[in-house]
Formats: structure tokens, C-alpha cells, sequence
């Protein structure tokens, strides 16, 4: 059973991402104080779709044809990047990099859930 946590969470990568929009996966990640290396990707997934106000407002602006076509590759400041990994100490989480700027020019990541532990 997961633990839904759904906290901002501090990433760090072993080189700086060339893109804000796709950052990637991260080498660790820091939550509530504890530092956690990422050792392996076990799933990953990508949601582009645009909602609520800001997908009215697209499809407004630019017609449901552009709106299907942004949730294939994603528009900027729309959707979320999912990782499922595994930390060194063998527990398994879902992280996102959510693409809605926050500061500046910048989305956030969070910790969405802990799936699970390697009991080895």
C-alpha cells in the first residue's frame, strides 16, 4: 500500500538539465532533511494534458486541434514529468517535476508517493 505524501521536495543532478521544460531524472533528491540518492528508474511516465482554467483558455485561444496536440509533447508551463525510483536504501517512490512555473521561470518537484521498500 502507498504512503501519499504529495511535498515540494529540493532535486539534485549530477550536471545542471540543458532544458527547464525536461529537466530529467534527478541523481537525489532531499525530504524533510534526508538526503536520498536515486540509484535506479524504475518507470517513467509523462501527463501533458492541460486543466481546468488553463485548458479552457487554450482551446480558446488556438482550438482543440493545438490542445491534443500539446498533450502529446507538452506546451511550456503545462503538465508533469513522473519517475518511479529506487534510493539507495531500497525504498521506492514516485517524484514529478511538475512544469507550472512557480518562481520565475521554474516548475517544482515533489514527492507524490513512497510505493514501496526492497525487503532484500
Amino acid at each position: 500500500m502507498a504512503d501519499f505524501y504529495s511535498q515540494e521536495i529540493e532535486v539534485h543532478f549530477d550536471r545542471e538539465p540543458l532544458i527547464e521544460k525536461k529537466p530529467g531524472l534527478p541523481s537525489a533528491f532531499t525530504w524533510r532533511g534526508q538526503e536520498y540518492e536515486i540509484v535506479e528508474l524504475v518507470k517513467e511516465w509523462h501527463d501533458y494534458q492541460p486543466r481546468g482554467k488553463s485548458k479552457t483558455t487554450y482551446e480558446k485561444e488556438r482550438g482543440s486541434y493545438w490542445v491534443r496536440s500539446a498533450e502529446k509533447r507538452g506546451s511550456w508551463g503545462v503538465g508533469r514529468d513522473y519517475y518511479r525510483v529506487r534510493t539507495q536504501a531500497g525504498e521506492i517512490f514516485d517524484i514529478y517535476y511538475d512544469r507550472a512555473p512557480v518562481k520565475g521561470r521554474k516548475g517544482s518537484w515533489v514527492l507524490y508517493r513512497k510505493v514501496g521498500e526492497d525487503k532484500t
